[in-house]
């Protein structure tokens, strides 16, 4: 399905995005987010998570058209359904989209939005120096794989 759409304009890439359950836009180049990544696959049992790097041209627009600046290291978005969800929220969206235990999540919603993001915007500048970088794109996880749309 991803594949069928690399091959469309890229106005016709953004508009079948918008129409899937659940896109992640995520930092590629981030040993975090690969990570993350990870834990999107192993834990997506509907198969229903697209993951698309922030430094393609899909992943730039996306972000952009969200107000999200794409060279920002805080910008993450979560897509569903067209939906947008940035920052603490896109966790929180993410979580319960996976289901089970990470339904759990939305306990982070007794924490006021200004602190969470807050501490998201700190790990987010900081990613690099904690967890070092990474190259979700050449990651071997099958799963990951599949899901990743470059």
């Amino acid at each position: 399905m991803a594949d069928e759409t690399l091959l469309l304009p890229l106005s016709d890439q953004v508009a079948d995005i918008m129409t899937r359950p659940a896109v992640t836009v995520m930092d590629a180049h981030c040993a975090l987010c690969a990570r993350g990544a990870a834990w999107i696959a192993r834990n997506d049992h509907s198969q229903e998570f697209l993951i698309v790097p922030m430094q393609t041209e899909l992943g730039r627009t996306l972000l952009m058209q969200h107000g999200l600046d794409p060279d920002d290291p805080t910008s993450w978005l979560y897509l569903e359904q067209g939906q947008a969800y940035t920052s603490s929220d896109a966790i929180i969206h993410a979580g319960q989209k996976l289901g089970g235990k990470w339904r759990l999540l939305t306990g982070m919603r007794i924490i006021p939005r200004s602190v969470r993001d807050a501490l998201y915007r700190m790990v987010a500048r900081n990613r690099y120096r904690w967890f070092g970088q990474g190259d979700m794109c050449s990651m071997p996880d099958p799963d990951v794989k599949q899901r990743l749309f470059k």
